[in-house]
């Protein structure tokens, strides 16, 4: 056992200092970037926010209003191949797997009759420290060598540089931080987020890789600190949950309508996909209802709106910027 004294930050432990800005408004600022990647050849231009692979934000509905504004969707991994063939809308669409050999032949099947259109996929697991993942992302490169691959989850920089090894391009950072995961609770496992994604980030960057900060934002002033911390993508669950085109059942009580959200490793989500909780498992996701919040659309304007304020308090002009003009003051408790 050892004890790491250097501090950890979280976004609520920081502000953004804002510094002298030539930018006249917020129309300036270009929140789009294009990225190139360490192992696929090809290059990607687009808004880096991503709807979450959760089936309360990561889906098909939530893609088509994320896809106009130029947003990503990573969809959960338990739509099946006869639900991508229902779609004919795959802008910025995320295919999202598991680890299993049934989650890697579903995905086969997905590429073979939509890879076309299917740029990006996410190999999505709570626990991203395991032999049998790195071996995984890396059958995952042989098998797909042009695919964006994302692999995720962990919050170390050194975990940040195997995974870039071994074939991953992005990498998804995060661990408990999401306002419906209960692991820090249940395990005591985590790391403070803006802390995990100055460090992944640096790791990654590197290597020429990159990273999506994955949790924790509850409103766009935590994106934006996301971003300045060195994110290359946001991911939302959260955010994105309780609106028209989120999962999640709708209830009305006393005149007030909610909508359920919930963790993927909940007990809500483990009996819907599994039949129950494994015996020699806990559940690690919290059920909750959140007000409904009508078209996600106005949630969307908002979070880029916030971001692109969040850029003219710097003087970033670009978001790619952001990161560069950002000096972080921390708060005093």
């Amino acid at each position: 056992m050892r004890i790491d004294p250097e501090i950890k930050l979280d976004f609520n432990d920081v502000l953004i200092c804002p510094k002298r800005s030539t930018l006249a408004s917020r129309k300036e600022v270009d929140l789009s970037r294009e990225f190139t990647f360490r192992h696929s050849p090809l290059t990607y231009n687009c808004v880096p926010v991503m709807a979450s692979n959760m089936d309360t934000s990561g889906t098909f509905e939530i893609a088509k209003v994320a896809g106009e504004y130029n947003l990503l969707t990573c969809l959960h991994k338990f739509y099946q191949v006869e639900d991508y063939a229902k779609e004919n809308f795959f802008k910025n669409v995320v295919v999202t797997t598991g680890t299993s050999e049934e989650d890697f032949n579903k995905v086969a099947k997905i590429m073979a009759k939509f890879g076309d259109k299917l740029p990006m996929i996410c190999v999505d697991v709570a626990n991203g420290y395991t032999e049998a993942f790195l071996g995984f992302i890396k059958r995952m490169r042989t098998a797909y060598p042009e695919k964006i691959l994302i692999a995720g989850n962990v919050v170390t920089g050194d975990m940040t540089q195997e995974l870039i090894l071994a074939g991953a391009d992005i990498i998804k950072v995060g661990i408990g931080p999401g306002s419906a995961c209960t692991t820090r609770m249940m395990t005591g496992v985590g790391y403070p987020q803006l802390s995990a994604i100055i460090e992944c980030a640096d790791a990654a960057h590197g290597l020429g890789g990159h990273i999506i900060a994955d949790g924790g934002c509850r409103e766009s002033g935590d994106v934006a600190k996301a971003f300045a911390g060195g994110a290359d993508f946001v991911m939302l669950g959260g955010m994105f949950a309780g609106h028209d085109e989120s999962g999640g059942e709708l209830i009305e009580e006393n005149g007030k309508q909610f909508k359920l959200f919930y963790g993927m490793s909940s007990d809500t989500a483990m009996h819907k996909y599994y039949g129950g909780v494994a015996h020699y498992r806990a559940s690690e996701g919290a059920t909750m209802r959140v007000p409904y919040r009508g078209p996600v659309e106005e949630t969307i304007k908002s979070v880029l709106g916030g971001l692109r304020s969040a850029c003219t308090y710097v003087g970033a002009s670009k978001l790619k910027h952001l990161t560069k003009r950002t000096t972080f003051v921390r708060k005093m408790r």
